[in-house]
């Protein structure tokens, strides 16, 4: 039953982490959003796009709001439901490693691989038309020390959040 929660926490997560992305390209459209994408992305979205409809950018706003709600109620829902069933410390550290770890792989396999190196949906082509020539496979692993970073991070960010919730 853990093992459930816990993957339903990370979907929980990856459906923030979407939201986030479809509220800053989508609607908040601006450029400050595309900072981890390749220079090849970035130097063909303009800085700032008028809004298609009155209110976007707040709808955009809204929709980041909502999914910072998410994966950070994700952590909290995790880690009060891991203190109520008195898990261990090792079971608290290996439920936050595995929703992170799932985090990162739904960025690399979806966001890189399916959106941004096969133009998938066209969904940033959808938003910035200016990017669709440059999106292409050999974009894949572009940033791959900086995943490498944040799976590194996670171990001791996961080990400080269970050593929290042994402490309720």
């Amino acid at each position: 039953m853990q093992i459930l929660i816990t993957l339903l926490l990370a979907v929980m997560m990856m459906a923030g982490l979407f939201l986030l992305l479809w509220g800053g390209v989508g609607f908040v459209q601006n450029k400050s959003f595309f900072s981890s994408a390749p220079k090849e992305v970035r130097d063909s979205v303009p800085d700032h796009k008028p809004e298609r409809f009155k209110g976007q950018h707040i709808v955009g706003w809204i929709m980041i709001v909502l999914a910072f709600a998410l994966m950070v109620g994700a952590v909290v829902i995790g880690a009060v439901l891991g203190v109520r069933d008195n898990l261990t410390f090792r079971q608290l550290f290996a439920r936050f490693l595995i929703m992170l770890i799932l985090l990162k792989a739904f960025d690399i396999g979806f966001f890189d691989w399916v959106l941004l190196c096969n133009a998938g949906f066209d969904f940033f082509p959808r938003f910035y038309p200016e990017c669709k020539p440059v999106l292409g496979h050999y974009l894949f692993g572009y940033n791959w020390k900086t995943h490498l970073a944040h799976v590194i991070a996670f171990f001791p960010i996961s080990a400080f959040i269970a050593w929290i919730c042994t402490l309720f």
